[in-house]
């Protein structure tokens, strides 16, 4: 077994798509149209675990975007070459809450998705 996808409450589908693929460097690898809904899987550039994108469709839903993680840390994204992808990352537009630090696990900065979800950029 292993974990293929986790959830990520949006706002719609389509600004999601863009923000991940356009500025975040994800590949958007499923998008299929059931109707109400649509299954919406994008993808790290290096591959592994993705997310199925999936629109908030009632108040308690509409508030959990951008704090499934209840303000903490919650989404870590490897890299293997942090100064690139800090300095990619920054130049599409991503806000880092700080400047990248080092510690017992590698280097790391702390940033927000356009949605208000906090991630850490790992590098070594």
């Amino acid at each position: 077994m292993h974990l293929s996808a986790l959830t990520l409450i949006v706002p719609d589908y389509d600004s999601a798509i863009a923000y991940y693929c356009d500025v975040m460097g994800f590949v958007l690898t499923e998008d299929i149209d059931q109707g109400r809904k649509r299954w919406v899987r994008v993808t790290p550039p290096g591959g592994g675990t993705g997310f199925i994108l999936a629109r908030a469709d009632d108040p308690a839903q509409v508030a959990a975007i951008g704090n499934q993680g209840a303000g903490r840390v919650w989404l870590f994204l490897q890299t293997d070459d942090f100064a690139a992808d800090h300095t990619r990352l920054i130049a599409s537009g991503v806000q880092f809450e700080e400047e990248p630090r080092h510690e017992p696990y590698g280097t790391v900065a702390v940033f927000r998705d356009t949605f208000g979800n906090r991630w850490d950029l790992i590098g070594p």
